[in-house]
């Protein structure tokens, strides 16, 4: 499961240390440890290749004209990036450009995955989150969490 904020720096070449604590769950013993990357709402997506393998059964499974769409976007863009020995993964330019990741980014945890964020963009999501939260309907559900 992936938790937490981690900030960090992708070299000119696109590629990125991954964290000890998201690097725990990546190891395939078959595919070997790595994640598969696509884009998703400004920034990319990250997968275990076990869940990536749950992502596209459950995208396979949805049969309307607009999943076929997303399929095709969200599928088509996706990638396997493998650790390196430095515990790194390159990230192609495309992906890259996507998300407008450049050099300041933010991998953030969403327990089945987790995100590659451009900073800037990050910060601005946290911002207009952090107001959305403050609407008592938002907080009214939240609480019912018993949160």
């Amino acid at each position: 499961m992936f938790r937490s904020s981690s900030f960090h720096t992708i070299d000119a070449k696109g590629r990125v240390i991954i964290p000890a604590r998201f690097r725990v769950d990546l190891e395939d013993k078959e595919k070997g440890t790595g994640v598969m990357i696509s884009n998703k709402d400004d920034c990319l997506y990250a997968y275990t290749f076990k869940e990536w393998e749950d992502v596209e059964n459950r995208i396979l499974a949805a049969k309307s004209a607009s999943m076929a769409e997303f399929r095709r976007f969200f599928l088509g863009n996706s990638c396997e990036c493998m650790l390196d020995n430095q515990d790194r993964i390159l990230i192609p330019k495309s992906l890259r450009a996507y998300a407008g990741l450049e050099k300041d980014i933010v991998l953030v945890g969403n327990l089945d995955h987790f995100e590659i964020w451009d900073r800037t963009k990050w910060d601005e999501v946290n911002k207009r989150t952090e107001q959305k939260l403050k609407k008592e309907e938002v907080r009214e559900e939240i609480a019912s969490l018993g949160l």
